[in-house]
């Protein structure tokens, strides 16, 4: 099939609660935990326990309704806003903030986050926190130049994006564009996260084929320090496990900041 048939994330039928139980969710048939969840949570662990990274705001533009790469964050911020384009996205964000019937079960996620940090005993409490979190749950238009317009956010300390350059840029002049976008929302001198699958084109929610971004590790480096991000740290993991759900070949993690 050819790329530009493929369906795009926040343009075509998204089904996010399909995209949790496809790569997210703790079944037995879940080939995906070691990248999708435990590459994330020790990454995120990692780099808030060095104290650095804090502030008054974090805001993450991530794709679907995840929860488990605040886990680490929630201690380190005053205010956590989730931006998120799709209605669908945000009802099952707030499902599970208010602990309704139905809702995804992230306890396997938090389990491995207390476990990382040692903390096993705080599994109730650190729950609490996320959920607390997520009360700042607001809908953005992505194509805006302001994508909450007309509100204009308070800057940023950080910005955490998990997958979402990879499912909204259909060619590297899009990741730049978008990159230049979120450098507005931080403050000088604040950092951003980003995780992102390298060497794919797709990936799939049921029977859909959706469009993924192809590039490298480079391109991600060249792409942040075109828009005045300095490299902190990048860790790259080859994928696991082939499965005809996705065709990446490897993860990437980078934290960078902006030049002040």
């Amino acid at each position: 099939m050819d790329p530009c048939t493929h369906k795009l994330y926040h343009k075509d039928d998204f089904d996010s609660r399909q995209c949790l139980d496809h790569y997210f969710s703790d079944k037995s048939s879940s080939v995906f935990g070691e990248d999708s969840l435990i590459f994330p949570i020790e990454n995120l662990t990692n780099t808030f326990s060095k104290g650095h990274i804090n502030g008054d705001v974090l805001i993450d533009l991530s794709v679907g309704p995840l929860v488990h790469h605040l886990y680490a964050a929630c201690e380190f911020f005053k205010h956590i806003i989730v931006m998120k384009a799709s209605d669908q996205c945000i009802m099952e964000l707030k499902r599970w903030v208010d602990e309704r019937t139905g809702a995804f079960e992230w306890g396997h996620a938090a389990q491995l986050h207390v476990d990382t940090e040692g903390k096993s005993h705080q599994l109730e409490d650190k729950e609490q926190k996320v959920r607390s979190a997520l009360n700042h749950v607001v809908k953005c238009d992505l194509e805006k130049e302001n994508m909450m317009d007309p509100i204009v956010l308070p800057q940023a300390d950080c910005i955490i994006s998990a997958w979402l350059l990879d499912v909204i840029s259909k060619d590297h002049d899009d990741y730049m564009r978008y990159i230049r976008k979120f450098s507005k929302l931080l403050k000088p001198g604040g950092h951003i996260i980003l995780f992102g699958d390298l060497d794919t084109t797709f990936y799939m929610i049921g029977k859909d084929k959706f469009h993924l971004l192809n590039y490298d590790e480079e391109f991600a480096r060249k792409a942040l320090e075109t828009e005045g991000f300095i490299i902190d740290f990048c860790n790259t993991k080859k994928r696991t496990v082939v499965n005809d759900l996705c065709d990446c070949k490897a993860l990437l993690y980078i934290v960078a900041h902006k030049e002040s």
